[in-house]
């Protein structure tokens, strides 16, 4: 017996071995996914309709917590709630992007494409802290504890907040 009590054991520990590095590998997709989706928009779109999209977030972020009708969500719960309120942030920075798009139409900003992937991943970053914070993606999707380490913390989506900021400060010329 001990040596089928030793194989349950190493069955066990592999198991447990694969299970977390399949979660991790889960996450690093999830977030070169999104990574890859804002670069493919900055390349094909240009840069200028890039940094017009990342305003737009923060500006659609501001207009999401003041919006005056969350109340009417309703009852819904989980998924629905948030794809609603995934609904109503996306639609409010649309149209903060339409507006400001239409408004700035300069083309004169050059990003070279190292530091266009360092903004995307911040842009990603962001994102992911928005979907902690604000919008509680953990309670449909479950994350590796180092990635919810990273973007659940309260105290840290300040920092998040202002990255792609700073991101565009030092890298736009």
């Amino acid at each position: 017996m001990p040596a089928t009590s030793s194989l349950t054991q190493i069955n066990s520990v592999a198991t447990n071995a694969a299970l977390s590095v399949w979660n991790i590998i889960g996450d690093f997709v999830v977030v070169l996914a999104l990574v890859a989706v804002l670069f493919l928009f900055a390349y094909y779109v240009g840069r200028g309709a890039f940094v017009t999209a990342v305003i737009s977030l923060y500006a659609g972020f501001a207009l999401y917590t003041q919006f005056p009708f969350m109340s009417m969500l309703g009852s819904a719960s989980g998924a629905t709630l948030l794809m609603e309120k995934l609904g109503i942030y996306a639609g409010l920075s649309l149209l903060v992007y339409l507006v400001v798009r239409r408004v700035i139409v300069s083309e004169f900003l050059y990003i070279n494409v190292v530091a266009l992937i360092v903004l995307c991943v911040i842009v990603a970053a962001f994102l992911l802290a928005l979907a902690f914070t604000i919008f509680d993606v953990p309670a449909i999707y479950k994350f590796t504890p180092p990635i919810v380490a990273l973007f659940s913390q309260k105290q840290y989506f300040f920092w998040w907040f202002v990255a792609p900021l700073a991101g565009l400060f030092f890298i736009s010329r």
